[in-house]
């Protein structure tokens, strides 16, 4: 392996994937098709189901590496910014879905488990497996009479295989469908569109119409920590996200994130990471496999 030039990736915005999907909204790709470079850091529009039955896979997805072996299930959600680093003997499927093809109970637990939890080990007979083939029967045959239809009921399953797997945990299962549960999955949602001009606490759960002690209290039973540590990881997580795959200099990044004063800014991302925000953006190398 060797190191690639950060500079010649870096561009004014992070690369968006929008638009790539077949008019049904879903594709399908077998893992065996996938090259050994690197790909470019890129966000989707839409989500992506990582089924792999055998072999290994390693991800880097909002600087994390979530390293898999088969057989096992994953998600990426809209927005994320990943790649893949690795793979070996690799068996299995890409699934992309539109966003609206995934029902809202099984999106709610996918933001609940965002960067917390995204892969889980599965079993070689699990359903989902099984049903690919047939996905891939029904897409090809799309235009038949009620075809989307189908195709989105089988779609439906295949995220709700995937969410099950993520709350098979007794206690993660106990609390599906609480309205403790809700409103985690709430507060993550409206936390991702709102982080840049909404940063307190008080303002989140009056959103909610819920207290912040009690919002606090029912994050960090489902979650583990407070809604203040959310809020300051979803900031520091787009801010990374910009050092690193972006040219915009600190300040540009401080006001596009929502601070008028880049100095605060920048205290604020040393204060949470251990470093700088220009030493943050010199100290990961990108690799391709050699």
């Amino acid at each position: 392996m060797w190191p690639v030039r950060r500079e010649s990736m870096r561009k004014s915005t992070i690369a968006l994937h929008r638009d790539e999907l077949k008019p049904a909204g879903v594709d399908i790709q077998p893992l065996s098709s996938l090259k050994s470079v690197v790909p470019v850091p890129h966000r989707d529009d839409h989500y992506m189901f990582v089924l792999l039955q055998a072999g290994s896979f390693l991800w880097e997805v909002d600087f994390k590496e979530i390293r898999m072996k088969g057989p096992s299930v994953c998600f990426i959600a809209p927005g994320q910014v990943h790649r893949y680093i690795d793979f070996r003997k690799a068996k299995g499927w890409l699934v992309f879905a539109d966003t609206a093809l995934v029902p809202p109970q099984y999106r709610n637990i996918f933001d609940t488990y965002l960067n917390v939890r995204q892969a889980v080990s599965s079993d070689r007979e699990d359903a989902v497996f099984k049903l690919i083939p047939l996905l891939e029967q029904v897409l090809a045959e799309v235009a038949r009479p009620l075809g989307a239809g189908v195709l989105g009921s089988l779609l439906e399953t295949i995220s709700g295989l995937v969410a099950s797997g993520l709350v098979q945990e007794r206690q993660a299962a106990s609390l599906i469908g609480e309205p403790k549960y809700h409103t985690v999955a709430r507060f993550k949602q409206l936390l991702r569109t709102q982080y840049k001009e909404v940063k307190q606490v008080k303002a989140y759960a009056a959103l909610l119409h819920i207290t912040p002690l009690y919002l606090n209290e029912v994050l960090k039973e489902v979650t583990g920590f407070s809604a203040s540590y959310w809020i300051q990881q979803e900031v520091l997580l787009e801010a990374r996200r910009m050092l690193y795959y972006t040219a915009l200099d600190v300040k540009q990044i401080a006001y596009a994130l929502g601070y008028e004063d880049h100095a605060y800014f920048s205290r604020f991302f040393r204060k949470h990471t251990g470093m700088t925000a220009l030493d943050f953006r010199g100290a990961k190398p990108l690799f391709v496999p050699s």
